[in-house]
């Protein structure tokens, strides 16, 4: 309990405003168990399919040290049974909420302009970031403390243009004396043609292929099982069960 209860993630939205009613003071604590026992469930996950490795947002770095956590107090019981995992650690560690970029983007907050989904239109697209929050003064630059939504929008389009740019900064070299607005749309251009692939196949799979969906369901219900089947076995057997 006290090991989860220092996650940052869950101190994190116990100070989001959201989360608190003004009439209430403890009301900001009220928040879902789930949210608690999710680092839990991930390490349950990755500890019974014996993943080596990984790949996780800086974000979930955290739940991954639990994941190890866990496995090493079990294997220092039992012998060595479970494999502590690896963290694959994504170039891109953090991306913030395009209408607060003082936290990142998350597909639970309540505002829907805060976060760009997969699914997403490329109208959408354009019109979530074009209503990023960022700041009056004039042009583009990186300076992700001074100008943290500005500064996000280049991180977004450094990470998804192809070829990839060197660094943050060398956007701004490309794009001198362009205009917020200007820049936003750019933004946005970038964002849609790195999602189409995705947006298409996604939608072809939906409306064309529910019985292919069906049959990938099943067979990835047969490997998870016999996966875990496993790993369970070992842990029994280890256990003395």
């Amino acid at each position: 309990m006290g090991y989860l209860s220092r996650m940052t993630q869950w101190k994190s939205k116990l100070d989001l405003p959201d989360n608190a009613n003004p009439l209430d003071p403890s009301s900001k604590t009220r928040l879902k168990l789930g949210l608690f026992s999710y680092p839990v469930l991930q390490a349950a996950d990755i500890l019974v399919h014996r993943a080596t490795h990984v790949p996780v947002g800086h974000d979930q770095s955290q739940h991954l040290e639990f994941a190890r956590d866990c496995a090493d107090g079990f294997n220092h019981v039992y012998g060595k049974v479970l494999v502590p995992p690896n963290t694959l650690l994504s170039p891109a560690k953090k991306v913030m909420a395009l209408d607060r970029p003082q936290l990142k983007m998350s597909k639970s907050h309540p505002n829907p302009k805060s976060r760009i989904l997969l699914t997403d239109s490329e109208q959408e697209i354009r019109k979530k970031v074009a209503a990023a929050l960022t700041d009056s003064i004039d042009g583009v630059s990186y300076d992700p403390a001074q100008r943290p939504g500005v500064s996000n929008l280049v991180d977004l389009m450094y990470h998804l243009e192809e070829p990839n740019w060197a660094t943050p900064q060398s956007i701004l070299m490309e794009n001198t004396g362009l205009s917020l607005k200007a820049f936003k749309s750019l933004v946005a251009t970038v964002i849609d043609k790195h999602l189409e692939p995705i947006r298409s196949r996604y939608e072809k799979l939906m409306y064309s292929g529910a019985q292919r969906l069906e049959h990938a369901t099943l067979i990835g219900e047969e490997k998870a099982k016999k996966s875990a089947d496993g790993t369970m076995r070992v842990v029994r057997n280890a256990m003395g069960l």
